[in-house]
């Protein structure tokens, strides 16, 4: 049954990456927004839901080394398998934007502060509030400062189309839906599983849960890849990770402190530190080809092979 269920959840992911894809081409279309903010904002959040709510339910439940755990699988999925596979597939990836420039800070900066509020082995109330506080922050920056030029590839038949509030709103909402209840229908099909076989809540966490809600980012991110828009994809990567950090574990912390064995998480939260200083490496020599895939496959690989 669980086989079953994995299928049609895996289904309703690629349709529904599709839906969101689209309609978020239209509303870019619309208000002249580049896809790498669209893609950083109103992608990034909607694919992030499946953390948050992953995290939010094992805080509420006492789990807290999955919820960490959770985030931490996420945001080494994010760069070293979603973005090797989209360098890897991905042709002529020139993207308009400069990311060092822009956007290093907030690749890195997260991470920092994770790393610091994790000393003393729990992320309080406040520190939940604090990274609440990062996610405002990042929303402003993305839409108060220098605007990119629109001259994204954009589907030609979208930009012949009228835009319809309605319509775009309703399709939206069903590509999210799709996108997110089939995470979670992956996610729980596959914890079952794992649970039969006795395995600890930070390797559920960090391997099945993370990985889980890490396919709705995957399966986006490669269709806008095909549909020749990987600046989305990129953005969608990185405010994603952002979100992560400031509004899962933000509001996963808010419904109770979560505490973390930082000697069990210590290799695995290093490798998360590693592959955001291996995407900085990448930006800021736009690395976005082969090469640079195979660096964040190779990192990949090392950490799948270190864990098991």
């Amino acid at each position: 049954m669980d086989f079953i269920i994995f299928t049609v959840a895996m289904a309703a992911l690629v349709y529904g990456a599709d839906f969101v894809i689209k309609e978020s081409q239209r509303i870019a279309l619309h208000f002249n927004i580049s896809h790498y903010v669209i893609g950083a904002t109103l992608v990034a959040f909607g694919t992030s839901m499946p953390e948050m709510a992953a995290s939010m339910m094992a805080s509420y439940g006492g789990k807290s080394e999955m919820a960490i755990a959770n985030v931490v699988g996420s945001n080494i999925f994010n760069i070293t398998l979603i973005l090797g596979v989209v360098f890897l597939i991905s042709k002529n990836m020139n993207p308009k934007r400069d990311i060092f420039v822009k956007d290093s800070a907030w690749i890195i900066v997260p991470v920092v502060i994770f790393m610091l509020m994790i000393q003393d082995s729990v992320i309080s109330r406040a520190d939940g509030i604090l990274f609440l506080l990062i996610m405002v922050s990042y929303i402003l920056f993305l839409f108060t400062g220098p605007k990119d030029d629109f001259e994204d590839a954009i589907d030609e038949d979208l930009s012949k189309e009228k835009f319809n509030w309605l319509k775009t709103i309703l399709f939206l909402g069903i590509g999210f839906v799709l996108t997110i209840g089939g995470a979670n229908f992956v996610v729980e099909s596959g914890t079952d599983i794992a649970r039969l076989f006795g395995v600890s809540e930070w390797i559920i966490g960090l391997f099945l849960i993370a990985l889980g809600t890490s396919l709705p980012e995957l399966v986006v991110s490669l269709v806008a890849v095909k549909n020749g828009n990987a600046e989305m994809g990129i953005g969608n990567i990185i405010g994603s990770n952002v979100a992560n950090f400031s509004m899962v574990l933000g509001a996963s912390s808010i419904i109770n402190p979560l505490t973390i064995n930082l000697i069990t998480a210590q290799f695995d939260i290093y490798v998360m530190v590693g592959s955001s200083i291996a995407l900085l490496f990448i930006v800021a020599n736009k690395l976005y080809n082969k090469t640079g895939a195979i660096f964040l496959l190779t990192i990949l690989s090392l950490f799948l092979l270190n864990s098991f």
